[in-house]
């Protein structure tokens, strides 16, 4: 067996990662999927969280919101609305996102109010926390690295 996968993220804008792995983690929507080379194959809907892998001791890190997952023994391929790295998300703007959606917390007067405004917090918090975190160092290659990725707040 392997001892790496070749992970793949991309949005609607651009290839975000394009790397190999060792181990990752990923927010699926009934939970957290760790994978491993030679994971049994599953396609999975993402939920708003972190993503995170492993290669040779380094470990990247991504805020991802919306999308799916295919898992393969030897590939993980990420189609997601929006993945930012740490040094992408723009903590202020985050900071905002969270100070709106808490007020809408407040004042939201419908079901789908509070629903959209819960969905709205969890992705500022996500955001906030990876852009806390730097990888321990640069990705072997980041393609596209130089335009944002689309976002909702």
């Amino acid at each position: 067996m392997a001892e790496t996968f070749q992970v793949e993220i991309v949005t609607p804008e651009k290839l975000v990662v394009k790397d190999s792995a060792e181990e990752m983690q990923i927010p699926g929507k009934n939970g957290c999927l760790g994978i491993l080379p030679g994971h049994a194959p599953l396609i999975t809907e993402l939920a708003v969280g972190e993503i995170s892998y492993r290669n040779g001791g380094n470990t990247q890190h991504l805020a991802v919101a919306w999308g799916f997952a295919e898992v393969l023994p030897d590939r993980v391929t990420i189609l997601a609305e929006t993945a930012e790295r740490p040094e992408e998300i723009d903590i202020q703007r985050a900071q905002q996102a969270k100070q709106h959606a808490e007020q809408e917390l407040k004042d939201g007067k419908t079901e789908s109010d509070f629903t959209r405004a819960e969905s709205d917090l969890q992705r500022a918090e996500t955001r906030l926390e990876v852009a806390g975190k730097r990888s321990s160092s640069p990705a072997r290659e980041r393609p596209g690295s130089g335009s944002p990725s689309r976002s909702r707040s």
